[in-house]
């Protein structure tokens, strides 16, 4: 699929068939989302793909059953895989204090870096990896876990630092008439917004 139409056509799915996906298809995705640019190439990028029990018990955990009753989305639930993106800021600091990073002044703590790279270079790798996923003729939805999130950590041995960004369902989309998000609707702004000629 050509790069603009990918681009273009992207949405979000929040709704998938039953079907599984190929072989092997999650990590090809990832590894072509590990190849997003990576300061100093720190490469603090971790992927915790959840699949049969891990995923039933990833949903368990977040979105137990006896809460999805009035769920709009029920056709989530049937993605055959969850994907956890983590980023690692103590490989950033690790690898700026190595020789020839060290005059960054970068490589004691997390807290000396004014922009956080490691949530930066994660977050280019996933936006990559949804284009993958269109590419693929696959469907899509980045969402945040924000329900009993520590024990969803926990399950899954998510250490701190490790920042949690997100988690995307990966599947066959249903192409059903499931409604789609509030956000959907509202206008998308103009280059003309965007671009600042010299100046705010």
């Amino acid at each position: 699929m050509e790069f603009e139409k990918v681009v273009r056509s992207r949405r979000m799915t929040r709704s998938f068939l039953t079907d599984s996906i190929p072989e092997g298809a999650i990590d090809e995705l990832i590894d072509l989302a590990s190849r997003a640019p990576s300061a100093g190439k720190s490469q603090g990028l971790h992927v915790i793909a959840l699949q049969g029990d891990s995923l039933v018990r990833f949903w368990d955990v977040s979105f137990p059953e006896e809460a999805r009753g009035n769920f709009k989305w029920p056709g989530l639930f049937n993605a055959p895989v969850v994907t956890l993106w983590l980023a690692d800021p103590d490989a950033y600091v690790k690898r700026y204090a190595e020789p020839d990073k060290s005059h960054t002044g970068l490589g004691s703590s997390p807290n000396d870096w004014p922009t956080p790279y490691w949530t930066v270079d994660a977050s280019m790798a996933l936006g990559t990896f949804l284009l993958a996923v269109e590419s693929a003729h696959l469907g899509a939805l980045l969402f945040a876990v924000f329900n009993n999130v520590e024990h969803v950590r926990e399950e899954f041995g998510i250490r701190e630092p490790l920042q949690l960004l997100g988690a995307v369902a990966v599947g066959v989309p249903a192409h059903d008439d499931a409604p789609k998000g509030v956000s959907a609707v509202r206008p998308r702004r103009s280059v003309g917004e965007v671009v600042h000629r010299d100046k705010w």
